[in-house]
C-alpha cells in the first residue's frame, strides 16, 4: 500500500482501538477526513469535505470508509468526478433502520443507486445493528461492488474486537492491486 489512502470514518470518528485508526497508526502517511463536527453530520457537508480533501491528493487514492462514511462516499461519487483507484466500504448503514441516528445524521436519503465509477468492495457483518446484510447486498449490487460477508461481527468497529483486522487489510490490498 502506498501513501495515497484516504480514511473516511463514520459518525463519532474512529477511536484509537478501531481498525481504521490502527491502520492509520501503522501508515502515518495515510490521510483521514477532517470535518468540523463528528457527532452531528450533514451529508452535504461531508461530501464537500471529501471532495475538497481529495482534490489535495497528488495521487489517485484508495478510500477506506466505515459506516456513515460509506454513505458519504457514495453520495460524493454520485455528485463529483475525481479519479480514485477504489474504495473499501465497510458496514454500510441503512438510513431507514431503527438504529440509524436520524437526529444526528441528516441528508443521506435517498441513497445513490448508480454504479460507482471505480472498483469497490462492500463488507458486511451478518449481525450489524445499523444495517442488515440484505441492505449491504442491495447497495453492493447497485454500486457494482464486490460483496464480502464478514460473518457475525457486529458493526465491524472497535466493539467488534477486530484489532488491526488483518482480513480487512487483505481486502484493501486486493482492491489496490486491481489497477
Amino acid at each position: 500500500m502506498d501513501d495515497a489512502v484516504f480514511i473516511v470514518p463514520g459518525i463519532g470518528n474512529s477511536g484509537p482501538s478501531h481498525w481504521q485508526s490502527i491502520w492509520e497508526t501503522q501508515h502515518p502517511e495515510w490521510r483521514r477526513l477532517a470535518v468540523e463536527d463528528w457527532d452531528r453530520v450533514a451529508c452535504s457537508e461531508w461530501v464537500t469535505a471529501i471532495d475538497r480533501q481529495l482534490a489535495q491528493s497528488a495521487e489517485d487514492p484508495v478510500i477506506v470508509a466505515h459506516s456513515l462514511g460509506c454513505l458519504a462516499v457514495a453520495h460524493w461519487a454520485s455528485r463529483h468526478f475525481r479519479r480514485i483507484r477504489g474504495a473499501l466500504l465497510v458496514a454500510v448503514p441503512d438510513p431507514t433502520a431503527h438504529a440509524f441516528p436520524v437526529a444526528d445524521a441528516t441528508g443521506f436519503l435517498p441513497l445513490p443507486t448508480e454504479r460507482l465509477s471505480f472498483p469497490t468492495i462492500v463488507v458486511s457483518s451478518s449481525n450489524d445493528p445499523y444495517g442488515s446484510s440484505d441492505h449491504a447486498r442491495r447497495c453492493a449490487a447497485a454500486w457494482g461492488s464486490r460483496f464480502v460477508d464478514a460473518g457475525e461481527k457486529g458493526h465491524l468497529n472497535a466493539n467488534s474486537n477486530l484489532g488491526g483486522w488483518p482480513e480487512g487489510f487483505e481486502l484493501l490490498q486486493s482492491l489496490d492491486q486491481r489497477r
